[in-house]
């Protein structure tokens, strides 16, 4: 028994024209799982599990598509043989456009994946993972290349109207404890400050997460992830913890006390360490306090007000 195999494979993509005419802006893949090589500054080139989108446009109305698995093949080369660098990026959105000439003369891509880190804690300096999700972007158009990263950086919030809150009613107990005794042994009240009866109330606080998108100029090559993170962690002073002993617990709450943050202030203080870093031609942010006294979250956001940059 003999099987016949076609000499010629029907190509619909190319023999046939649009049911209906019109050019559109994106046709690609999204959802893509490939293995990847990052290379980010201060840390040597790593493996990371990504999630892929991958676009051209379709400028010619009446073509009946794109050719999908030329994208596929590219990404598939830079997954097996290359590293995600700026360099690197720029030549697979000019080849995106590349493998589709008189189809398409814009391409897109964007890498979703956790970047690990190792992270010390703060007084004990025990090491432990911190899973940071990335993202790269870049758009190819014109022979222009737009670079964006973005990072999630999760931290603690405590808020300053409940710290000042629950210090009224320490001191109305210290009032209440003490009253009518004008001369109070120190010794005593240290030891009553020890007790719940002479902590009668504490702050809220509540994991909080920063989404913070940023340009890079032309000059970048290897990606500032640790550097965006790093300077995110700096300005808001009360990171989440990896390894943590009863020591660094404590330096925790003296941060919190230290750093009270509403919304506003979090992403103000983001806003203030964006601007001072020349690296980044434009940045958005947006901070996120999952509230624990409240059923919604309280969200703030900021841009560095770019012309025809960031917005919302």
């Amino acid at each position: 028994m003999s099987t016949m195999t076609p000499t010629i494979m029907p190509d619909i993509a190319n023999q046939t024209s649009a049911q209906t005419e019109g050019a559109l802006d994106w046709v690609g893949m999204s959802n893509i799982e490939i293995p990847l090589m990052v290379a980010a500054i201060g840390e040597p080139d790593r493996q990371v599990s990504a999630k892929v989108e991958a676009f051209v446009n379709l400028a010619d109305p009446k073509a009946k598509g794109i050719h999908m698995s030329r994208l596929y093949l590219l990404l598939d080369e830079l997954s097996n043989n290359g590293t995600l660098s700026h360099a690197s990026l720029k030549q697979l959105l000019n080849d995106f456009i590349g493998s589709h000439e008189g189809l398409a003369d814009k391409a897109f891509v964007r890498f979703d994946f956790d970047y690990h880190l190792r992270r010390k804690s703060l007084i004990s300096k025990k090491q432990g993972w911190k899973a940071y999700p990335v993202t790269v972007v870049g758009v190819y158009d014109d022979g222009n290349l737009d670079l964006e990263l973005g990072v999630e950086v999760p931290y603690s919030s405590t808020c300053p109207c409940s710290a000042a809150l629950a210090r009224q009613l320490i001191q109305d107990a210290f009032a209440a404890k003490f009253a009518g005794n004008d001369a109070v042994d120190a010794a005593t009240v240290k030891e009553w400050l020890g007790t719940t009866e002479g902590i009668v109330a504490t702050p809220h606080s509540q994991r909080s997460i920063a989404e913070v998108k940023v340009t890079m100029g032309k000059d970048v090559d290897e990606l500032p992830i640790i550097h965006l993170i790093d300077s995110i962690e700096d300005a808001l002073q009360t990171p989440v913890q990896a390894a943590v002993k009863r020591e660094d617990e404590q330096e925790f709450a003296r941060l919190n006390a230290q750093n009270l943050m509403f919304v506003e202030d979090s992403a103000r203080r983001l806003q203030a360490a964006l601007n001072r870093m020349p690296m980044f031609t434009d940045f958005w942010v947006r901070v996120n306090h999952l509230e624990s006294l409240h059923a919604h979250d309280a969200v703030s956001v900021a841009t560095k007000g770019v012309q025809g940059g960031f917005k919302y």
